[in-house]
């Protein structure tokens, strides 16, 4: 695991303190599948909570992968034994909804939050959420709407909330909760790195209503695949 603590501290330190009286909302996007959104994100998590005094949480807004639970398990040397489930809505709101819904079985809808699982690391300081994609059926899909309700009802019992979105080149997640966010980060694979895509995406943040907070250089090295004709 790439060790990015110096660059998380400087962007917490320019991120500032958060607003009076609820949680500071930031997201973490790519432009491109790969470029390490989700490793920047779990890394500013973990370095967020450490110096937190309220819990911080780590939202995994990417409703198809859901990796950020097992990236946080799989490391307990940074992050400690993950702690039992629990919901991850303190109001019954969600940020998303499943379609078709789910049922119960006198044919009842069951509320979308009840899909939304968070599971405490840190000595509870830092929370990671998973959508129970397990218990989903294969035609049911899992979508992110543009409401405040959730980031609202959250914010008031986190010091912090990190967003770890999907790459816009493969959901408009990123798009549709920018304005529920103070500020989102935009995270480039340093070996590769584009200011003219970085650009591209910055202006289409602010044009859904965010505020892009600055740009973060991923330092994870990507491993590409042998060229035809060479050895491997």
């Amino acid at each position: 695991m790439v060790d990015l603590t110096a660059e998380m501290a400087g962007l917490l330190t320019a991120l500032g303190p958060a607003p009076e009286g609820r949680a500071r909302v930031v997201q973490f996007v790519s432009a491109r599948k790969g470029e390490g959104a989700s490793t920047v994100a779990r890394a500013y998590a973990r370095l967020a909570a450490a110096h937190a005094r309220r819990p911080v949480w780590l939202v995994d807004a990417d409703l198809e992968t859901q990796g950020q639970m097992a990236a946080v398990g799989a490391h307990p040397e940074l992050f400690g034994q993950l702690g039992k489930a629990s919901g991850a809505s303190p109001d019954g709101s969600a940020f998303f909804t499943i379609q078709p819904p789910n049922r119960t079985a006198q044919g009842r809808v069951t509320p979308d939050h009840v899909m939304f699982l968070a599971r405490p690391a840190l000595g509870k300081r830092l929370w990671v959420t998973r959508l129970r994609r397990d218990s989903m059926s294969y035609d049911q899909r899992a979508h992110v709407i543009p409401s405040p309700d959730y980031w609202r009802a959250l914010a008031r019992h986190a010091e912090q909330i990190v967003i770890d979105t999907p790459s816009v080149d493969r959901s408009e997640a990123a798009l549709t909760l920018a304005p529920y966010a103070d500020d989102s980060v935009i995270v480039l694979a340093a070996e590769e790195t584009d200011a003219a895509l970085a650009g591209k995406l910055r202006d289409a943040l602010e044009q859904a209503g965010g505020r892009v907070a600055g740009l973060v250089l991923n330092r994870m090295r990507a491993v590409s695949a042998p060229q035809r004709g060479r050895a491997a």
